[in-house]
């Protein structure tokens, strides 16, 4: 019991003391200046006794919540409701961690071939976990003490208010918004896919056009994205989870239940050259480090749950994040090895979605096809919310700081309709940022296995020489460098393929 008062914040909340129990005079100044000190002493009167072991009862069985960093924080939506658990957050960890990348895996097989393909998959989904129980740590490294509710207030206490925005700002907002444009791209497309496989060949109704079936996704995600907080969307995140696991499951197994094409190879994919040899290797390895996402949302899912110092919310949060990673590592493995088994080097670079469209198009049920398009369209419409919401939390967040009193019901309304306004935009207005993704990514990849081990270095100052301490500046170090080659890489790639520039002429989803 004595470790439980110690760990109690410096200045605690005044109890007060029922009235049938103030029976004597104050007590003496050394005791009011610490009445815990002399819980042990004999002489002490026996009402202040009574207070005292009740004071001591409530911070055993309920101990102190937290305090948030800012109290202005309990307007903005992230941090606006605490009533989290673990099963929130195995459905927004779930959610946000398996998605349309996963599909793409396939495709990173075609270029390393079976062995390092399965090793370096395996080896990334061991290291980023690791980051994520690191983040989930530092949410609240000292017990009673700040929650780091976000990456970006994280990332600015680590590495400085200038240098914390340089290195984090651009990839946090890009994996947010960045996407959103991405599940505006992929939903819309999927619209349309799920139209021509519903009305058939011999269709007679004028098909929507790409832009259209854009305008029809975003302004059903914006509808869904009025909903509050970030605990409010639990359900979305439920139904986007279960859609996402559905339709990875579906896929492979009309993929490998369909056999193997024929021609299949599983060579490595032959390069003209060293340079394009060394890209296709570059462009596996990004393919693998970019199917493991969610980082810059590990943080604020953890603030929508309550913490104590006898239930502090690393737990809860750690035990949903386990249960929701075993189940991407069941659908990531399959549709990776599945998918690379069926289709060999004929894999689409789209993946394994596209090579079902391809190959079996007309050998399997047209209700199957137009099932699995089905839930990856609800899939982008949930997934893009709790992308969204660091977003909402960012907007409403200036105006909450400049009014101090919170956000307007119409104005919050009006903040989410604008940045899916802006995020359509931007998904017609420049379809070749598809083309940048991979040197975005590589911006992005410290985000997920790099900063969070150098974060845990200077928040938990693990002792030099120790095993965290090698642990986390080597991984560190070689997320940095992993991220500069894939930079480079895909510079390179640029330079010598160039960048086709199109504006406002959308490709079709295939």
């Amino acid at each position: 019991m004595s470790n439980e008062v110690r760990s109690a914040p410096p200045t605690p909340p005044p109890v007060s003391t029922p009235p049938s129990q103030i029976q004597s005079p104050a007590a003496p100044a050394s005791s009011r200046a610490s009445p815990l000190r002399g819980m042990g002493t004999p002489n002490i009167a026996s009402p202040v006794r009574k207070a005292v072991a009740s004071v001591r009862g409530y911070l055993g069985e309920v101990g102190h919540m937290t305090r948030l960093a800012d109290p202005r924080d309990a307007w903005l939506p992230i941090t606006e409701s605490r009533s989290g658990n673990a099963y929130y957050a195995a459905f927004h960890s779930l959610s946000s961690g398996i998605g349309f990348q996963a599909l793409v895996l396939p495709v990173a097989f075609s270029f390393l071939g079976w062995t390092w393909a399965i090793i370096c998959l395996t080896v990334a989904f061991a290291w980023q976990l690791y980051t994520l129980w690191l983040l989930v740590k530092l949410h609240e490294p000292v017990a009673g003490g700040t929650r780091y509710s976000r990456y970006m207030h994280l990332a600015t206490t680590v590495f400085g208010e200038k240098w914390g925005k340089i290195l984090a700002l651009l990839p946090v907002m890009y994996l947010s918004a960045g996407t959103c444009t991405a599940l505006i791209i992929v939903g819309g497309g999927s619209m349309k896919l799920l139209f021509n496989i519903a009305c058939g060949e011999v269709c007679l109704a004028r098909p929507l056009t790409t832009v259209e079936w854009y305008l029809v996704f975003v302004c059903v995600a914006a509808l869904l994205s009025q909903l509050p907080n970030l605990n409010s969307i639990a359900g979305v995140s439920l139904v986007g989870a279960t859609a996402a696991v559905a339709y990875c499951t579906m896929i492979w197994v009309v993929s490998v239940a369909k056999g193997r094409v024929v021609g299949v190879s599983y060579d490595p994919v032959r390069a003209t050259g060293e340079v394009d040899g060394a890209i296709g290797i570059l462009n596996g390895l990004g393919i693998i480090a970019f199917a493991f996402r969610g980082h810059n949302l590990v943080l604020e899912i953890q603030a929508t749950m309550p913490s104590t110092l006898k239930h502090p919310s690393h737990v809860p949060m750690w035990k949903g994040v386990k249960a929701a990673y075993v189940i991407i590592a069941l659908c990531l493995y399959p549709v990776a090895v599945g998918g690379f088994w069926a289709y060999g080097d004929q894999i689409p670079p789209n993946g394994i979605l596209s090579a079902l469209y391809k190959f079996h198009s007309r050998d399997v049920s047209r209700v199957v096809l137009g099932i699995a398009t089905l839930l990856v369209i609800v899939n982008c419409l949930t997934t893009y919310q709790i992308y969204a919401m660091p977003v909402f939390d960012n907007m409403e967040t200036g105006y909450v700081h400049k009014k101090n009193r919170p956000c307007p019901w119409w104005l919050r309304a009006g903040f989410r309709a604008f940045f899916a306004a802006v995020n359509l935009l931007i998904a017609i207005a420049l379809p070749f940022l598809s083309e940048l993704a991979g040197l975005l990514g590589g911006i992005s990849l410290p985000v997920t296995l790099a900063y969070p081990c150098f974060m845990w270095v200077a928040i938990m100052r693990p002792a030099k020489g120790t095993a965290m301490w090698y642990t986390n500046w080597g991984l560190g170090s070689l997320g940095m460098g992993l991220s500069f080659v894939l930079i480079a890489g895909n510079l390179w790639g640029l330079v010598e393929k160039g960048l086709h520039v199109q504006f406002f002429k959308p490709a079709d989803f295939q």
